[in-house]
């Protein structure tokens, strides 16, 4: 399935992604910590939006924010999440070693994009 960044708004909290994927098109406000988070651990763009929309396993985290996974080599992308409405807002995102955090997946708490 092919993830595609189609657009990118300015934000006063940060950019507003627009993403297509399939034949739906999905918008999703990066935090401008997120932002600071995906230079800091020079993780490209696509991975994080790969994450959000193809998550391996989608967990609750602290104050019932979702935290989707997505296995990278021997790291995993955790990309920490929760709504506005019916807005998805990325928090923020890191990129440990996967066996800290990985569960097995197949898990799925939530799911942005309910197509998959």
């Amino acid at each position: 399935m092919v993830i595609e960044i189609i657009d990118i708004q300015i934000h006063n909290k940060g950019k507003i992604y627009t993403i297509r994927i399939q034949d739906k098109t999905v918008r999703i406000l990066f935090l401008a910590h997120a932002i600071e988070r995906i230079k800091k651990w020079n993780i490209k763009e696509e991975m994080v939006a790969e994450t959000l929309f193809l998550p391996e396993e989608v967990i609750i985290g602290h104050r019932n924010r979702y935290i989707a996974h997505r296995r990278y080599g021997g790291h995993l992308v955790r990309a920490v999440y929760e709504y506005e409405g019916e807005l998805p807002v990325l928090l923020t995102v890191y990129f440990p070693y996967a066996d800290r955090y990985f569960k097995g997946g197949g898990v799925y708490e939530d799911k942005i994009f309910k197509g998959s």
